[in-house]
């Protein structure tokens, strides 16, 4: 039997009808055998934060999976469900009709390129933690020591 582990998942949307996407997303994740969604945050829109000028405002969300995949496993899910919905990556930070980021997988570190946990910059990024305040506003988060709603009111305009 596979230990369980809650991670949190950031979700946006920029193309296309962006909350079709997201919710098909969710779907797919809770479909997945091995991966239940317990919860999940309202849907933010905000401003494209880096990339390409005249991008569209993004759609965004957060939502709490339990799973009995590792970290690497999951990652490659979320990569998967990104391509299926027509991600593709050819300009930094540029528009997608998709982006799913793994925020944090139970208490695993990695600083592995490829899979850096916690996620190195959630912490300055409103649009992640706006919602994820919504579902735990009193985490603490690891880089700052501050708890998500503190962090957030921190970088409030």
């Amino acid at each position: 039997m596979r230990k369980r582990t809650v991670a949190a998942i950031a979700l946006g949307s920029n193309l296309g009808d962006r909350e079709a996407s997201l919710r098909r997303a969710l779907v797919q994740l809770d479909r997945e055998p091995g991966v239940t969604l317990l919860r999940r945050s309202s849907w933010h829109e905000t401003r494209p934060v880096g990339g390409p000028e005249g991008q569209g405002p993004y759609l965004n969300g957060v939502c709490l999976v339990e799973t009995t995949h590792s970290a690497r496993e999951l990652l490659a899910l979320l990569h998967d469900i990104e391509e299926k919905a027509g991600r593709v990556r050819s300009v930094p930070n540029g528009p997608r009709t998709l982006d799913l980021d793994l925020l944090w997988f139970g208490d695993e570190r990695s600083d592995d390129p490829e899979l850096r946990l916690p996620h190195p910059r959630m912490e300055e990024r409103t649009f992640v933690l706006a919602p994820l305040a919504e579902l735990l506003p009193g985490h603490l988060l690891p880089g700052c020591g501050r708890t998500v709603a503190q962090r957030l009111a921190e970088l409030a305009p």
